[in-house]
């Protein structure tokens, strides 16, 4: 095989549902349940990922992003405390590494332009950081974790995008550092349905609690102050 070939994936019929049969047969069931202080990180609705520009492949979030909504008016008259992520480069050339050479339209992410700002319809409000990130976790080389750990945080709700990468990416090394990672089951997005199911269910199994936001809801009116 040279270089430049690439391994063609099988498709089976009935392979996704097969994959996911997987878990269930091999007994992932534990939780990490829901601690007692939360904080809520957004990843990566940004317009690149929300606006379907034709310089970056975006995709359609808004029912995910209504649901992060929801997720949002219960949390911030509680004070609970909320980040924004954002992947954005001073210099894409230099400073998305390994990353940029594997994902050329990571090129338009520059510090300054629309693509990097959150979507609008977020609201972003005054005291709720927008993390800018270079990589697919918001921990990695950011202060994230220091600024949890200010606020006695224990649990990271998740939402966001995508599922398959930064989502993920993000809930894994919350699992890292000790944190009870819960991904927003219907408030987290990805390009492709199967990518989705298929990530979704690894995450669940193996690293952190996939939760609905219907029982996430009630977790967050309990916590903090209204």
């Amino acid at each position: 095989m040279t270089a430049q070939s690439k391994a063609k994936p099988r498709r089976d019929a009935g392979s996704i549902a097969h994959l996911l049969s997987f878990y269930g047969k091999r007994g992932y069931d534990r939780r990490v349940g829901l601690g007692k202080t939360p904080a809520m990180i957004v990843i990566d609705f940004s317009r690149a990922f929300t606006g379907g520009q034709s310089e970056f492949p975006g995709g359609n979030f808004a029912e995910e992003i209504r649901q992060t909504l929801r997720m949002l008016e219960v949390a911030r008259p509680r004070g609970i405390p909320i980040f924004f992520t954002t992947i954005a480069y001073e210099d894409p050339s230099r400073d998305a590494g390994m990353w940029g050479k594997k994902v050329p339209w990571l090129e338009h992410c520059r510090i300054g332009t629309p693509l990097v700002e959150i979507d609008p319809l977020l609201e972003v409000k005054t005291g709720e950081p927008v993390i800018v990130k270079r990589f697919p976790s918001a921990f990695y080389d950011t202060d994230l974790e220091s600024r949890l750990r200010g606020r006695d945080v224990d649990t990271l709700l998740i939402a966001g995008c995508t599922t398959s990468v930064c989502v993920r990416a993000t809930a894994i090394d919350a699992m890292q550092r000790g944190f009870r990672a819960i991904v927003a089951a219907e408030a987290v997005g990805e390009f492709a349905a199967d990518l989705h199911a298929v990530h979704l269910t690894d995450l669940d199994a193996r690293y952190a609690d996939v939760v609905s936001v219907e029982e996430l809801i009630p977790y967050l009116e309990q916590s903090g102050k209204a």
